[in-house]
């Protein structure tokens, strides 16, 4: 489906214009187009590859969808693959592709599973003329900034909601609750693991445009795809910071599990000995042995209750000063 099909000369928007239309226009030296497709089908893929000869490998790629990210290089073209991320209601992760072909005088792109298109970043781009006058290479940096800028916004949301967590671990019911916290942080650990597996192939392509022989179609934007690759640097060195935190709270949560079964069996242990010391004068006295001490005395039961009261109590009071109770 097409979204939008704009011409732009010296940093301007020219005017919108129709898929036929492309040819007059890309053969404007101070002109570029920018379409915008989404989700689209066999024949307007033909028809852009027709429009811009875009190469065969990249296109192909476009219709098999799930790729993997990453950068490459077409004579003078480029082509970029990038993974959107977004957070749905119930928490799980969108996964959606934006597939970006780069021209001298053109940007096509073409985005497929994604909850939210890029008008803003057509906004940003066409309010900054005076960078816009790069061309299509500074869509191609608002493209992927916006992108990215997407994966700070997720990260903040699993950090925070993992501080959340971290809460939970050491509130007095957490035992009730613990396996239902160990799940919880396998699933924020599997969140990272998604978000390392679409950001570290990125964080390659990218780093070819920031060194070397930098494409001739991104000269002269070197400095901004830089500052997108520390952004992606930085994601990748808190992704691990979180990570390590996951795998902290699991350690915590288990030695939190551990040491409240060691207080139910250091309380279950002080009634036993509580219990077994009448259990053990009873079962003396129940052996019926003729000659046993104040057997047949007036005053040898209220002895014994009290030999057991007292003895009881004394444990009590030693079992509270120890905190076993």
């Amino acid at each position: 489906m097409l979204i939008n099909c704009v011409a732009y000369q010296d940093g301007r928007k020219l005017r919108d214009i129709t898929i036929e239309q492309i040819g007059e226009y890309v053969k404007k030296p101070e002109c570029f187009v920018w379409v915008a497709l989404k989700e689209p089908d066999d024949d307007e893929l033909d028809a852009m590859k027709e429009e811009f000869g875009l190469h065969e490998l990249a296109v192909e790629d476009v219709r098999t969808h799930h790729q993997w990210p990453k950068i490459q290089e077409y004579g003078d073209s480029l082509f970029a693959v990038m993974h959107t991320l977004e957070l749905q209601e119930d928490g799980s992760l969108l996964i959606g592709e934006v597939d970006v072909f780069v021209g001298v005088n053109y940007v096509l792109s073409v985005r497929m599973r994604t909850l939210h298109g890029f008008q803003k970043v057509r906004e940003r781009c066409e309010n900054e003329p005076t960078l816009l006058r790069q061309g299509s290479a500074f869509v191609l940096y608002a493209l992927m900034d916006n992108i990215v800028d997407g994966y700070f916004l997720v990260l903040e949301t699993i950090t925070t909601e993992l501080e959340e967590l971290e809460d939970r671990i050491f509130r007095p019911q957490q035992v009730r609750e613990s396996r239902a916290i160990i799940e919880e942080l396998y699933r924020f650990k599997r969140r990272l693991v998604v978000l390392r597996h679409h950001i570290d192939p990125l964080l390659e392509g990218v780093a070819r445009l920031t060194g070397g022989r930098v494409p001739r179609v991104c000269g002269g934007m070197t400095a901004y795809f830089k500052d997108v690759y520390f952004h992606l640097e930085r994601i990748s060195g808190a992704i691990e910071g979180r990570r390590e935190m996951v795998i902290t709270a699991i350690q915590v949560n288990l030695g939190m599990i551990a040491l409240a079964e060691s207080e139910i069996t250091k309380r279950l242990a002080s009634f036993a000995a509580l219990f077994a010391v009448p259990t053990m004068i009873a079962g003396i006295y129940g052996m019926n042995f003729e000659h046993m001490p104040e057997l047949h005395s007036q005053y040898g039961y209220p002895i014994i209750i009290t030999v057991i009261f007292v003895i009881d109590l004394l444990l009590f009071r030693w079992f509270r000063k120890a905190k076993w109770i």
